[in-house]
Order: structure tokens, then sequence, then C-alpha cells
């Protein structure tokens, strides 16, 4: 099988929890060789749990840091690799001695990526978050919420991944890019709340042209308008419904048998009595009965699966969005590609020197 679009950069990855694992998860499926840097005899971060999925596709090497033997030998794989990515708080590496500046001394075309939450500098730079923090922090949270009810906390999806992961996947790409073009490396600052406000633009946007109330429940993609929201079905489950356009609106109508004529989709003065009136209608029948009601239409209704339901439902199977590997179902690399397709790989333990070894 001809190897992934990322194969032939080699990356170092500092053993970390929050983007850093999916992101070498993410860019190991794609082809990069990454190496991991754990504790010798640690804890390694999501090893109990992850080991088959967030750490496939790397080897790991032990090193310990505060060794001044081994902080030579992490200098020497830094010597013949495309970039580095930690998620220390800012001025860990630094006191290791294993900061950009060293770094990038001992390789001008390194690219030294730094994923967390506040950024390198700031009022909040040195403090503690998670994710819910962070979004928190943007303006992300306060936009997730129902009317009257605290804002529903979006697992660890917007902060840590799309904010985190996502970003530095990019950003690194980009600068090795950069760097096989001019020679030179560069740091790679990623913030989780740069990331997250990014994701926000076209919200500001809506805000700036006054289509957006900055107010939870109170706009077209938050929950409020009834063609883009949940419902509760008779057996418990639910549906999801997106029918933005007035043509996918109409076809939501005629699923729910109601008149094509009884609404108008966008006066929100309206909208209490639809939600009434969808709200009624979707408990009539089972979650998979409304599914085979607009199967094959454009109404865009879907069943709210759980992540065990959605490994086996026949759209993913279909297109083979999941794999076993190690045992364990799980995700196939993405986005895919036609001439290099991404893979999954083991992960196993190996010395410094085995790696030294190869790319040298």
């Amino acid at each position: 099988m001809p190897a992934g679009p990322l194969s032939g950069i080699r990356l170092i990855e500092m053993d970390a929890i929050g983007p850093l694992p999916l992101c070498g998860m993410i860019l190991s499926g794609l082809g990069a060789e990454i190496v991991r840097v754990c504790r010798p005899g640690g804890q390694q971060a999501w090893s109990d749990v992850g080991e088959a999925v967030l750490l496939r596709g790397r080897r790991n090497v032990s090193l310990n840091l505060k060794s001044e033997a081994d902080r030579a030998t992490l200098l020497d794989l830094v010597e013949h690799a495309d970039g580095i990515i930690e998620g220390a708080r800012p001025g860990v590496m630094e006191r290791l001695g294993l900061g950009p500046d060293v770094c990038l001394a001992r390789n001008p075309r390194l690219v030294y990526g730094r994923a967390t939450g506040w950024g390198q500098q700031g009022p909040l730079s040195l403090t503690a978050g998670h994710d819910i923090n962070y979004i928190a922090m943007t303006g992300a949270l306060h936009a997730i919420a129902q009317a009257g009810l605290p804002p529903t906390v979006p697992l660890n999806l917007i902060g840590d991944y799309a904010g985190g992961t996502m970003f530095l996947a990019l950003g690194m790409v980009s600068a090795v890019l950069s760097a096989r073009t001019t020679g030179k490396g560069q740091v790679v600052d990623v913030a989780m709340v740069d990331g997250v406000a990014n994701l926000l633009s076209l919200f500001h946007a809506f805000i700036a042209t006054g289509q957006w109330q900055d107010r939870p429940a109170s706009n077209l993609l938050d929950g409020s308008a009834p063609f883009y929201r949940c419902y509760a079905c008779k057996d418990g489950g639910h549906v999801a419904v997106g029918a933005l356009e007035p043509q996918f609106f109409a076809l939501l109508l005629a699923g729910l048998e109601i008149p094509a004529d009884r609404y108008d989709q966008h006066d929100q003065a309206q909208w209490p009595a639809m939600i009434a009136q969808f709200t009624q209608i979707f408990q009539s029948r089972t979650r998979d009965e409304w599914e085979a009601v607009f199967a094959g239409t454009d109404a865009c209704v879907s069943p709210v699966l759980s992540m065990g339901e959605a490994i086996e439902h026949p759209v993913n199977t279909a297109r083979q969005v999941f794999v076993t590997h190690a045992g364990v179902k799980q995700s196939v690399p993405a986005p895919r590609f036609s001439a290099t397709p991404g893979q999954i790989s083991e992960s196993a333990n190996v010395s410094a020197a085995d790696v030294l070894a190869d790319w040298k």
C-alpha cells in the first residue's frame, strides 16, 4: 500500500494529555513517523485507556529529561527531526534546557509546536485550565445553552480537539512545508482560545451584521429554531432535525404530515407553536420509525445514535468509518487520499538508539 501523504516527515511528540495525543494519532495515520518521548517507568498519558486508539502508530522512547545524558539524547533526535510537539505549561521546556532556542540552534529547520490553553503569554498563561474553561472564556460555551438552563458541556471536542489538536496539526504541516521551502524552522504557538475564537468567526460575522443575538437559545443554529434542534420520540430516543433551507423545510413538513402552508418558516412569532406541534408529532413514533419515514429524503432528519450504535449503523459501515484495530473499534484515518491513503499502524516501545540509527 502506498505511504500516507506525510510519509518522510519525522516528528517528536512529548508525552502529554489534551490535544497532543490526538494530534499525534492523526498525523501518524497520514504517514508521519512519530516518536513519543515518555518518562521512564512512569505512567504515560492515556496509556491505560488509549494505547490502541489515541496512541496508535508511534514508537515510544523512554527518556528521563532530568538527566543530562537523556536530554542530550533528545537533542540528538531533534537534530534529525522535522518537528517536535509539546503541551507543557509555558517555561517548562525552557527550564529543562529544551526550549525552542536550544532546539532550533541544534536544528535550524526544526518546527517547534507548542499547545496550551491560554497561550505562551498573557495573564492566564501559567494558570491551569481545561477544555470547559477555554470555551467559557471565548464565548462558545455561553452560546451552547437552552433557555433557563446552564450551558451544555460539549465533551472536550471544541477546546481540546477542534481549537487545539486541529490547529496544531495544521500549524505543524504548514510550518514543515515552509521549512522545506525556506530552510528555516520556527515556533508554532497554538492556544486553544485562539483556535476556538477562529471557530466562532461565522458567529462574530452574524453579530456584526445584526443576524445573531448574543444570548443563548435565541438564534438559528443554537437549538431555538424549530427546524434545527432535537426532538424526543415515543421510545425515549431522539431525532436531530436540520431542515434549514426552505426546500428541506417543506420536506420536513411533508414527513410530519403538516400542510405546506401551515407555517412561515422564519417568522419567529410562529416558532413556539411550531415547536409544540413538532414535539407532539415526533412523540407519536419511535426513533427508528422516524428514520424510516425520512429515509431517502432531503428533510435532514437523523436518528441520534449512541457511539455504539454509530459504529454499527449501515451508513457508517458502508463507508467503513470504523475498523477494528488491536481488538478495539475505532475510526479510520481522515481525511482520505486517493493516491496516498492513510493507515493504522501499531505502536511499539523502542530505544532512542534504535530511532537514531533509522534517522541518521
